[in-house]
């Protein structure tokens, strides 16, 4: 955040520097019983603790002779905590403008996953940091990572820039589209190598990294990969973050795979995988029916 500074301190250092400081001028969003939100808000700052919060003149005229540092925020958002992210993909930053105007499955098959299968470890760690970077820009202090590659880079990554996340493995043990290097792993794989990342990484980072379990999409997962995925969740206590009916082309084809009367929300409701730890990113294609399932 740029601040400009005024007034009974110094004009320049972190926001941190100051035993005491004035934010004002702010839309400050607060948390307390009734919602306030102060359009020309102020707080006075002790520490690391907040000591009142109210209009910008009232907080001026009372604390101003008290403040080392006086912070004009230009009519910025003041938030008592960060956003959530819920469906990020730090490896594909370095991929923006590669696969614009396109439909879906030729986004994936001839653009993303190749793209993806060829990043190496270090590719991997430039592009989270890059990610958590913007992240951070935006206001956000956690994420949850939809499925990429080289997940221990990820979590170095995220390690340093102090974020906190859930981390997923992009994981696919069948089906069309697949890179040749990603074609050749099997299901034990697959399983395999989650358990490894979550043994190694799980509440790593004093506690700020998760490792939940991943399918990229139905359409590249066994339904042997898509049950011991859910049983292994279950029994890790974590969770998974799949893209469920993100077109109708998905649904069609587990209609026709999968022999169910509709589409993937359905059939993932038949094999009880739609459990409370499941992030279900896109899921667009649903009729009313599945809707109620997920009630």
């Amino acid at each position: 955040m740029e601040t400009n500074s005024s007034g009974g301190g110094s004009s320049s250092g972190s926001l941190g520097s100051s035993s005491t400081m004035i934010l004002h001028n702010a839309v400050i969003v607060t948390m307390d019983k009734e919602s306030r939100v102060f359009r020309n808000g102020g707080v006075f700052v002790v520490q690391d603790r907040i000591k009142a919060i109210g209009q910008s003149a009232d907080i001026l005229q009372q604390f101003s002779q008290m403040a080392d540092q006086i912070i004009d925020l230009q009519s910025q958002i003041l938030l008592p905590v960060g956003f959530v992210n819920t469906h990020v993909h730090t490896s594909q930053q370095l991929a923006k403008g590669i696969a614009d105007d396109v439909d879906l499955m030729t986004w994936l098959h001839d653009r993303i996953w190749p793209y993806e299968s060829n990043m190496t470890e270090e590719d991997s760690y430039i592009s989270t940091l890059l990610c958590g970077i913007e992240l951070i820009h935006s206001g956000v202090t956690c994420f949850a990572e939809a499925g990429g590659q080289h997940v221990s880079e990820m979590a170095k990554a995220v390690e340093l820039l102090g974020l906190r996340a859930c981390l997923v493995q992009s994981t696919m043990d069948c089906g069309e589209g697949l890179p040749a290097s990603w074609a050749v792993r099997t299901t034990d794989d697959c399983i395999q190598s989650q358990k490894e990342l979550y043994a190694k990484h799980h509440h790593a980072a004093d506690g700020r990294i998760r490792i939940w379990f991943g399918i990229r999409q139905i359409m590249n997962a066994t339904d042997r990969l898509l049950l011991e995925t859910r049983d292994m969740a279950r029994e890790f206590k974590t969770g998974i973050h799949m893209h469920v009916a993100e077109i109708p082309y998905e649904n069609q084809v587990v209609m026709d795979t999968r022999k169910v009367d509709h589409g993937t929300v359905t059939f993932l409701d038949k094999i009880e995988f739609l459990q409370n730890n499941l992030l279900s990113a896109h899921t667009v294609w649903v009729n009313h029916t599945e809707l109620m399932r997920c009630t």
